[in-house]
């Protein structure tokens, strides 16, 4: 086994989880619906926070630089990552370092995780809604208010008084119309590419590091070694063994933060599916077309897959007719992907096949 894949099924309600003028989404012109969606990036810096925060690891900083033009003006320039796998979020996320002019070396490594966006389990399982929102102060004295002219001169006392006679207009609420609502049930896939999950390429043709670097982590304890791509260096086994439990809870236990000040949802997981099979573990949890009625649509969590272990938590008995719901579901999930990654032999693969 190469490549482990989960699927999650989440159940979200009434939240904000992508924002671009409101929640974003996507038209499925089967259904004729607005869909709403999380991309893969978000998922993943998701996934990725939730790790660093469970090992405890202050994530890897980032080089932004920028250009002075003779106008003195900023312009954008490149960004670099730290190309350093001794970080846990460049390890599994990747990096990319590409200098401008091409006078060094582009340094590129591709995640090991491959992580699909949060969509819906069927279109018509999940759907937005609509609503107007204010942010009132008016019930407060002490509030300033600010009125500008055309030319962007401030108003004084008087002249904010003789303007608001004629009008029926508060100047301390504000009306947020057209406020986009995300509800229903969503999934989101991820493959674990166990080949290069702790194994950093050297191959210094296309290469994932600096001679640096590599020379850093020698002497730190990673071990050499080769693979299907070539010649690597290897995680010692006790970062394996520290990091895995890490990268399995955040895996299990993820959720989006992000936009949800005034609009939190738990985002609770129903079911979580774990196979080496991308065909089986797609069937695990799906949706079926109603056969009374074409607009309908019900959630299946098939518990019986030869090849795909599937794990039920108790609030998904509200949604989906399962049998086999556990208070633990998750806890055991987490267990059973710490084994699979765990039993990988990384440092001898080429053996191994």
């Amino acid at each position: 086994m190469n490549t482990v894949y989960i699927r999650t099924l989440k159940r979200a309600e009434h939240t904000v989880f992508n924002v671009s003028d409101g929640q974003k989404y996507y038209f499925d012109n089967q259904f004729g619906r607005r869909i709403p969606y999380s991309s893969g990036q978000q998922v993943k810096r998701s996934v990725i926070d939730t790790l660093c925060e469970t090992i405890n690891q202050v994530p890897s900083p980032t080089t932004f630089l920028f250009d002075v033009n003779k106008q003195k003006e900023l312009k954008e320039g490149e960004v670099y990552a730290t190309c350093d796998p001794t970080y846990a979020d460049q390890l599994f996320g990747g990096w990319m370092k590409a200098a401008k002019g091409g006078k060094e070396r582009t340094l590129k490594r591709r995640s090991p995780l491959s992580i699909s966006a949060m969509r819906a389990l069927h279109p018509l399982l999940a759907g937005l809604d609509i609503e107007n929102a204010s942010f009132d102060r008016s019930d407060r004295p002490n509030n300033k208010v600010i009125i500008r002219d055309e030319k962007g001169n401030q108003l004084n006392e008087e002249e904010v008084v003789s303007l608001l006679e004629e009008k029926d207009r508060s100047v301390s609420r504000k009306w947020i119309p057209n406020n986009s609502r995300a509800t229903g049930l969503f999934i989101m896939d991820v493959a674990i590419d166990l080949r290069r999950l702790f194994n950093v390429s050297i191959n210094q043709l296309e290469p994932e590091m600096s001679d640096e670097t590599i020379e850093k982590l020698k002497a730190e304890g990673w071990i050499e070694s080769e693979n299907v791509f070539g010649k690597c260096l290897v995680a010692p086994k006790t970062l394996r063994e520290k990091w895995i439990p890490g990268l399995a809870k955040a895996i299990i236990n993820w959720r989006i933060t992000s936009n949800q000040s005034r609009t939190f949802s738990l985002m609770d997981t129903l079911a979580l599916s774990i196979s080496d099979n991308a065909n089986l573990i797609a069937g695990s949890i799906r949706a079926k077309l109603s056969e009374e009625d074409s607009r309908r649509a019900d959630p299946i969590v098939d518990e019986n897959i030869n090849g795909v272990d599937t794990f039920v938590t108790l609030q998904a008995g509200a949604y989906i007719h399962t049998k086999s719901e556990k208070v633990d579901a998750l806890e055991t999930a987490e267990k059973a992907l710490v084994a699979l990654l765990l039993a990988f032999d990384y440092e001898n693969q080429l053996a191994r096949d």
